[in-house]
């Protein structure tokens, strides 16, 4: 089975090879990064070769998820060193600002020879995979070398289960290698089980996403930045937009910003000063949102180009930076969260709630299925199940300030009530890999 896997890995390689070349030319993506994902690695990784702990996070989400984590293996594992490897190049930006770490590397292509090549260089006692990253060819050289293995904050989506059942048989051997599984919810853990992970090694632990987001101790107009410390929105760009009510759309994708424009539009009838903040999903697009709000007659400047000396004729800011939105979330009166009324699976609505706003998403939650079904059963958000019901929904909320604040006062309960999932994977990690030196738990140890 790992021969075919194998096989097919690489035929999807060559398979996807013109697109990769064209976003390369396009939109220079990729550019610069393919020695890397082909195994070799920075000259600053890992010289040495000194033993280490290897953390994978695909993207922004689980860079940050993992967050407090890192913090957590600095403080119990000071003897070794800690690389992070990312999938996107959103993500490695994020990541490079994470204190703690000692480099990072993009994550390579999952074939036996790149696979061995990397892991003689990174030398790793034990590697950590956030968010369900099962990469077969990997996690079989790791037990190979007696390298512990882990997945934290594992979800088997509504989404993915049924096509995760198809291969269980080849999927059975994969989860058979983890030595801990620590899933975000009794749901995921079962399902790991029923997919054939060991059922002493699968624990539910909760999820990390909830301990990186701010405390009380963080107010409007902050948020905690990836390396742990609060941020403040950058009032000089955006002070005088904050005297206005601000729909706030994040994470949209494609399909998803001609609705979101026709819902601003008629809500601007009857509030001539509202601003909506849009942020596409992949930044490389903002260039087409831009023209896409233009073309609908809204006067439209990129978050680049701020601050403008007449903020009052600014209808659209489109977010072309990254990192920025988290932060962003703070001035909105009303959110809606994208990748929800297209079929794309939806994204992380506790960084808007975490701030007390109202959020807003659509029908196609399942990749946060159990946390959008806990907000609306708690009644701490709420969904459409169309673009059409997009503009009378948010149009309720901006005219019923009880409601949101009724809405935002119930999510950050809920938030508070969820959070402790990284102490609770930081023990099972300890469990798999006892630490060999007895360290203080109330500092952490960074290496600059």
């Amino acid at each position: 089975m790992y021969v075919l896997y194998t096989i097919a890995l690489s035929g999807y390689a060559l398979l996807i090879a013109p697109r990769i070349l064209y976003q390369a030319f396009r939109h220079r993506k990729y550019v610069g990064t393919m020695s890397e994902r082909l195994g070799k690695l920075p000259a600053a990784i890992n010289p040495g070769h000194e033993r280490s702990i290897w953390i994978h996070a695909v993207s922004v989400g689980e860079v940050l998820a993992s967050r407090a984590l890192i913090l957590g293996l600095r403080t119990r594992y000071p003897e070794y060193r800690l690389w992070m490897s990312t999938t996107t190049e959103t993500g490695r930006a994020v990541a490079s600002g994470i204190r703690g770490i000692d480099g990072l590397f993009y994550f390579p292509l999952d074939l036996p020879s790149v696979i061995r090549r990397v892991l003689d260089r990174v030398c790793p006692v034990l590697f950590l995979t956030v968010d369900t990253e099962l990469w077969p060819n990997l996690l079989r050289e790791c037990g190979s070398r007696g390298v512990k293995t882990v997945l934290v904050n594992g979800r088997i989506s509504d989404h993915s289960f049924p096509r995760y059942r198809v291969v269980r048989p080849f999927l059975r051997g994969v989860l058979a290698q983890l030595d801990r599984c620590c899933a975000q919810s009794a749901t995921s853990a079962q399902r790991l089980v029923t997919l054939g992970a060991t059922p002493d090694r699968v624990t539910t632990t909760g999820n990390l996403k909830f301990d990186t987001l701010p405390t009380s101790g963080a107010t409007d107009e902050d948020t905690v930045g990836a390396s742990g410390e609060v941020v403040r929105v950058d009032k000089n760009a955006f002070g005088a937009f904050l005297r206005r009510p601000v729909l706030m759309a994040g994470s949209t994708h494609s399909g998803e910003e001609v609705a979101v424009f026709d819902a601003f539009r008629s809500l601007r009838h009857r509030r001539s000063d509202l601003l909506l903040v849009l942020a596409p999903r992949h930044p490389e697009r903002s260039a087409e949102v831009t023209d896409l709000s233009v073309t609908r007659g809204f006067e439209t400047i990129r978050r680049s180009q701020l601050p403008v000396p007449n903020d009052r004729s600014v209808a659209v800011i489109v977010l072309d930076t990254v990192g920025e939105l988290t932060s962003l979330y703070s001035i909105a009166t009303v959110v809606f969260l994208g990748g929800s009324l297209v079929p794309v699976g939806g994204h992380n609505l506790l960084e808007p709630a975490v701030w007390g706003k109202p959020v807003v998403f659509g029908p196609h939650m399942q990749n946060f299925a159990e946390m959008a079904s806990l907000f609306l059963l708690k009644t701490a958000a709420r969904q459409v199940t169309s673009a059409r019901d997009l503009e009378p929904v948010l149009s309720e909320l901006f005219d019923d300030r009880s409601q949101r604040e009724s809405l935002g006062l119930t999510a950050r309960r809920l938030i508070a009530a969820e959070r402790g999932a990284t102490a609770r994977s930081l023990a099972e990690i300890v469990a798999v890999l006892p630490p060999r030196t007895k360290t203080s738990r109330s500092t952490a140890i960074v290496r600059d």
